[in-house]
């Protein structure tokens, strides 16, 4: 019995082989998985194109450019007279407003120039005076050489009519009139005459005495508007030693300190006005579809977490180069066409946001939207 059993599980074997089947209908697997390959590829590549033709289809509504930077018309503070600087009531990067006044400048010399500039205007306003009281006298002065002219021709008429009727006595009558009555009336009548022609010359006397101190007058306002401007110079001078600031906004660069000797002209600080502005170069391809009023998106690089807003003001007629110290001149020399770029000048919705130091120099990436926004 013992001799047997290996005997039938050694022919159970083969059997057990021969009754499985071999797998020869089974279709391959790597075709399979190359057709899911292609299926998914294809799939992607839907997405991409899709999202490609969305992105510009978003993308050709805004224009971009990182060639930007806040702008503003720095305001430079200068003395407009010599002096030493006696006090300095500001520091760097402190608000201030218009009229405030930034630097004392030692106002002890031209205190001394404008009392001297009052002395001067009434000393000449008493001269004036004088001048018209001289007129009023050479006018007073006329009246009585013009009567005395008056009383004087009467006086020597009377004498010529007198004169004229001895002599007609005595042509008719020889015995009627003597000669020493005859001759003292001829010495009256010239004696008159003479007396009439010296008031003449003493009217015309007084007469020039009157244009001699209407000219004194004239003369003494002269000097007097010559006094008043002097004095209104002295004034403004005396004002100048108190430095204000021109407008609203925040000092930089002071380099100012007391004790200093300043001339005029001569650069004490800068104020950084409350009005900023983004100027973004655009390229000119850019521009077809910009136009003032439309909103833009403004990305300061000194604060990407915080998006500004603003819109387009105005376009700039001409590229940057044209208004360059020396412009390219195209038409000489070899020319090379590039690109221009066009500034734009964009206003911030809010510029005085006291949270963000905002100020000129800082780089902007600018995005406008030029469909779709405010025309």
């Amino acid at each position: 019995m013992a001799t047997e059993q290996p005997t039938a599980a050694a022919s159970a074997a083969p059997q057990a082989r021969q009754a499985t089947p071999a797998p020869e209908n089974t279709p391959p697997r790597k075709p399979r998985r190359r057709g899911r390959f292609f299926l998914i590829l294809a799939c992607v590549v839907v997405v991409v194109l899709a999202g490609a033709w969305l992105y510009w289809l978003h993308a050709r509504n805004y224009q971009s450019t990182d060639d930007a930077f806040i702008d503003a018309h720095l305001v430079h503070v200068s003395p407009q007279i010599t002096g030493r600087v006696l006090r300095v009531y500001i520091n760097d990067n402190v608000a201030v407003h218009a009229g405030e006044v930034l630097v004392q400048l030692d106002p002890a010399d031209e205190q001394a120039r404008y009392a001297q500039a009052q002395a001067q205007v009434q000393q000449v306003e008493a001269q004036l005076a004088d001048a018209h009281t001289q007129v009023m006298v050479s006018e007073a002065a006329l009246a009585r050489a013009r009567a005395d002219q008056t009383g004087a021709a009467a006086q020597a008429a009377n004498a010529a009519a007198q004169l004229r009727r001895y002599q007609g006595l005595r042509q008719a009558f020889p015995a009627a009139v003597s000669n020493q009555e005859f001759d003292q009336a001829q010495a009256t009548a010239r004696n008159l005459a003479a007396q009439q022609q010296a008031s003449e010359r003493a009217v015309d006397s007084a007469i020039e005495q009157i244009a001699a101190a209407r000219a004194q007058v004239a003369n003494a306002q002269a000097q007097l508007a010559t006094a008043n401007a002097q004095l209104e110079q002295a004034r403004l001078n005396l004002g100048y030693t108190q430095i204000h600031a021109d407008v609203a906004g925040t000092v930089a660069h002071d380099a100012v300190a007391v004790g200093d000797y300043v001339t005029p002209g001569q650069e004490l600080l800068d104020i950084v006005p409350r009005a900023i502005w983004v100027t973004a170069n655009f390229k000119e391809t850019q521009l077809a579809l910009m136009r003032p009023g439309q909103r833009a998106y403004l990305q300061i690089d000194a604060y990407p977490d915080v998006h500004f807003t603003g819109h387009v003001d105005s376009i700039q007629r001409g590229a940057g180069q044209a208004f360059e110290l020396l412009p390219p001149q195209n038409a000489t020399g070899n020319f090379v066409k590039v690109v221009q770029r066009v500034p734009v000048k964009i206003l911030i919705d809010s510029p005085s946001d006291s949270r963000y130091a905002l100020g000129p120099g800082m780089s902007v990436d600018v995005t406008v939207q030029v469909r779709g926004g405010p025309p």
